[in-house]
């Protein structure tokens, strides 16, 4: 009986700091939250006063940080980012939108991050009020900096990474004869040119990546006050929660710490007849 009750310990529900990406990465993981409240768990969620779809709930408690930004800017940075996947056109031009837009975009929540980060009020807060966990989106890493200076175990809720940093995080095989990159329209099973095409769609991610996420290391190796990557980052997570599902997608390698959770890709709404 002693030890039964001793165990009752383990399940007892936990506090959650989540730290968000705006936009439809917040949608899934809001009904996630919805979740966690209901079965006793306390979340508190960070964001920016000036947001698109992150609002406040009862089912979380909300922190917010003063930004410098209009909601109209906020607006348009979201309407461009949405309009750019629907461009049509060669490959190299939109190669080059995409790039461009990537480069306004990135501006933009890097000063979310930097306003979050170094806003001191916000952050001895969190830093008292003793979290089991944080819960983030590594589409932009700003909640790994906060894991790594409150020294908590990161849970990821993600789709996917651009650029494939998931894989290399995790050192997790990607090959490309094997596995289709992005916009590539190819399934797991390519003929030789197929994937030819395959490696050339890879090279553009590299000049991206450098564009949208080496701003992070630099900004966490100046916070945290030591020498980081974004993949050392992103590897300290203790678990990957995936939303792919082999079916809708592709089998592909994964690693002990990637769980496949399938269909938790939006918010629900119920269609009319």
């Amino acid at each position: 009986v002693l030890l039964l009750l001793s165990l009752l310990g383990l399940a007892a529900a936990g506090k959650l700091l989540v730290v968000p990406v705006e936009g439809s990465h917040w949608l899934s993981m809001r009904e996630l939250l919805d979740t966690l409240q209901q079965k006793g768990h306390e979340v508190v969620v960070v964001a920016p006063e000036v947001t698109v779809h992150i609002k406040p709930s009862g089912t979380f408690v909300m922190k917010t940080y003063p930004v410098p930004f209009t909601q109209e800017e906020m607006d348009e940075v979201f309407k461009g980012a949405v309009k750019i996947f629907f461009n049509e056109g060669p490959f190299l031009e939109r190669v080059l939108t995409q790039y461009q837009q990537a480069k306004k975009s990135a501006a933009l929540f890097q000063d979310l991050c930097k306003h979050l980060i170094h806003n001191k009020e916000l952050m001895k807060y969190l830093e008292e009020s003793k979290f089991d966990a944080l819960l983030t989106d590594p589409f932009l890493p700003c909640g790994q900096i906060v894991a790594e200076h409150l020294s908590l175990p990161s849970l990821y809720f993600l789709q996917q990474m651009p650029c494939g940093l998931h894989y290399q995080a995790t050192q997790c095989p990607s090959p490309p004869s094997y596995v289709p990159r992005a916009f590539t329209d190819l399934t797991d099973h390519m003929t030789f040119l197929q994937r030819v095409k395959n490696m050339i769609y890879e090279i553009p991610n590299f000049f991206l990546c450098d564009v949208v996420y080496q701003p992070y290391a630099e900004l966490a190796s100046e916070f945290l006050k030591r020498e980081v990557t974004v993949p050392d980052l992103l590897r300290q997570a203790s678990i990957w929660l995936m939303k792919l599902d082999f079916v809708l997608q592709f089998p592909k390698p994964l690693m002990p710490n990637m769980v496949l959770i399938s269909g938790v890709n939006c918010a629900y709404k119920k269609l009319n007849q």
